[in-house]
């Protein structure tokens, strides 16, 4: 039996990284139908990457030390981690065909577009994409909605972030459950590995049970299933935000450093509001344990407000599904 030619594509980022390649890795699925389309990304995604629907392996990469390519070389590599060197030399190590990247003299690589870092991280790789000759939808976000061991249609709180910078301080997280679950929602807060007394402080602050609180206890997959049948997500910049947007599901996304023009929900999708109150965007993983000031900015009320605007939105659409199906 012919093997089918390989196409390699590198994203050993996070759980946000990964849903903003959606559009790209789906765009690459339909140019190369005939090919084995392998995603080089951290292990621990593996749940997720079954989502997208466009993958059929997934090879485990946890950085970007370089590592052999035990297949034939592939046909075709693409660089979806970022602009280089240290992303074109791992690819370059498989001996690809032809490699689809942004031009980086220091990889010395010319063929492809410039890098610009006032884009959003959707738009970039189809960009990329595009300047190679491969058509992508940046709307083709939506995910497939997995099952989910939690019972659906709770309010979820993720309180955690990988920085500091982009981390809402506990006291208003927990003004803004208390305020929720006494207007009837099922609130839980989750968090990433590590942030459970974070999550468990919240939960205590607005009086909410211990059951509540699910950080530590979801993994990727729980949490994505968490979100995909959940009423509303309140988050910071982080994954979880970018799951709520596949999902469909009413979001409420706290920004500190970084803009949303850059890494929000697209334009045009009601069900999700992003609120930003700086001037410039700045990197948002430097080291730091205090609240961006931009993040700081951001009151209680104001995030009650947008949650009850998303939600009258997501009625809204719902309503409007219903009658166009009448």
């Amino acid at each position: 039996m012919t093997r089918p030619p390989a196409l390699l594509v590198l994203r050993a980022l996070g759980i946000g990284d990964l849903v903003t390649s959606v559009p790209a890795l789906r765009g690459l699925r339909a140019a190369y139908p005939r090919h084995r389309l392998t995603l080089a990304a951290p292990a621990w995604l593996a749940p997720l990457v079954r989502l997208v629907g466009a993958v059929d392996a997934h090879l485990p990469v946890e950085d970007l030390t370089p590592k052999p390519w035990v297949a034939p070389p592939p046909e075709v590599a693409v660089n979806l981690h970022g602009r280089g060197p240290q992303s074109h030399l791992l690819l370059r190590a498989a001996a690809p065909g032809r490699l689809l990247a942004f031009a980086c003299p220091e990889a010395g690589h010319g063929d492809g577009p410039r890098w610009e870092d006032d884009e959003h991280e959707v738009t970039r790789w189809c960009r990329l994409l595009a300047w190679h000759g491969v058509p992508s939808d940046p709307s083709d976000l939506d995910l497939p909605a997995p099952p989910t061991l939690f019972a659906g249609g709770a309010t979820v709180l993720h309180v955690g972030a990988k920085s500091g910078l982009r981390r809402w301080p506990t006291d208003r997280f927990a003004t803004v459950a208390r305020r929720l679950a006494a207007d009837g929602h099922r609130v839980v807060v989750t968090g990433g590995p590590g942030e459970e007394r974070v999550a468990s402080t919240v939960a205590g602050a607005a009086g909410l049970p211990p059951a509540a609180v699910l950080a530590g206890r979801t993994g990727p997959a729980g949490l994505a299933a968490l979100i995909a049948h959940a009423r509303l997500l309140i988050s910071g910049d982080t994954g979880a935000a970018h799951l709520a947007t596949a999902f469909g599901t009413p979001s409420v996304i706290l920004f500190g450093p970084m803009s949303p023009a850059r890494w929000g929900p697209p334009a045009g999708r009601p069900r999700h509001h992003a609120i930003w109150h700086g001037t410039r965007s700045e990197p948002g993983d430097a080291p730091s344990g205090d609240p961006h000031p931009a993040l700081l900015r951001i009151t209680p009320g104001e995030v009650l407000t947008s949650a009850a605007q998303v939600l009258t939105a997501d009625r809204a659409t719902s309503i409007g599904t219903v009658d166009a199906r009448r």
